[in-house]
């Protein structure tokens, strides 16, 4: 009697709940690796979204909102941030957060454009002077250290003024350029002190001894090798590249309008900072939380690469 009346109350029990323990059991041990080091790595999880989403922004705009940044309504002029404009509208009625994400193709594409403008010039400055030597490394490197001497931004306008001085428009890419090529300097002093260590390591004295061209050994084992301790500066120079980017634009000697920029944005609600703030506000908003990402990013790639 007493073994039916265990039987019926155990039936009668409700299914235990999975413990943490049970359901931690169950999730793959590389989720679990990965949730683990996400929770201790907060700033840098935010950070990462952060980027994520404006590179997103950039790649696929038309998933973040329906709005064009360039049509014209004047029946939706300058109206505050609400459910239906989340960041409001401008003096033409457009969109602004349809603006700002749009706005990041721009941002974006003249940052990576600038900053691989200042890695391949600074590589090839840097991997030659470092190689060669002699009067090479010097010219080279006096050359690098008055770059290095003029204030970058500085030298960045005065080379845009130039450009559109001689012809007669100012645009995205020749800011890109003019930004890449005062922040080559940097990368050049790096990737010399990199050839001169890779240099006299031993796989090197081997192709050397083995009869390799220059060309061949810098392009194999010198360069490749060289450039592992610039991935952090690439970050570093990209969130300064932004900046730089949006600053021309607010100068009005990068991208031009109807085009949305970050910098242009800001330069357009500037107007009306006084009255009706979250015209400069919010682009000025994207672009600080873009730039502490990535500089986050950096310091982080850094510790790595010291380890």
């Amino acid at each position: 009697m007493s073994l039916i009346v265990d039987v019926h109350s155990a039936a009668g029990q409700e299914p235990a709940e999975p413990t943490a323990g049970t359901a931690d059991r169950t999730t793959p041990p590389s989720a679990r690796k990965v949730l683990r080091w996400l929770g201790s790595h907060r700033a840098l999880t935010l950070s990462i979204v952060v980027f994520t989403t404006a590179l997103l922004w950039a790649l696929v705009p038309g998933w973040f909102t329906h709005y064009s940044p360039i049509a014209i309504d004047n029946s939706q002029k300058l109206l505050p941030p609400s459910a239906e404009h989340w960041f409001g509208t401008d003096l033409l009625g457009r969109d602004l957060y349809a603006r700002i994400v749009y706005g990041a193709r721009a941002s974006l594409l003249g940052a990576s454009m600038a900053v691989a403008v200042a890695v391949i010039v600074g590589s090839l400055l840097g991997a030659v002077a470092g190689w060669f030597g002699g009067l090479g490394d010097t010219v080279a490197m006096r050359f690098v250290d008055i770059l290095l001497a003029i204030p970058g931004f500085l030298l960045a306008i005065a080379i845009v003024v130039l450009y559109t001085a001689r012809t007669g428009s100012a645009g995205l890419v020749p800011a890109a350029i003019a930004v890449g090529l005062t922040s080559s300097a940097t990368f050049a002093r790096l990737i010399r002190s990199e050839v001169l260590r890779v240099r006299a390591s031993n796989y090197v004295e081997a192709a050397i001894t083995s009869g390799a061209t220059t060309f061949t050994i810098l392009r194999r084992h010198v360069i490749p090798n060289s450039l592992a301790p610039t991935i952090s500066l690439i970050a570093v120079q990209l969130g300064v590249a932004i900046i730089w980017i949006a600053s021309l634009s607010f100068l009005g000697l990068g991208a031009q309008p109807p085009e949305p920029e970050w910098g242009l944005l800001v330069a357009d609600g500037r107007k009306y900072i006084a009255t009706r703030g979250w015209l400069t506000l919010f682009p000025a908003l994207t672009i600080i939380a873009v730039v502490l990402a990535t500089n986050n990013i950096s310091r982080h790639l850094s510790r790595r690469g010291e380890r």
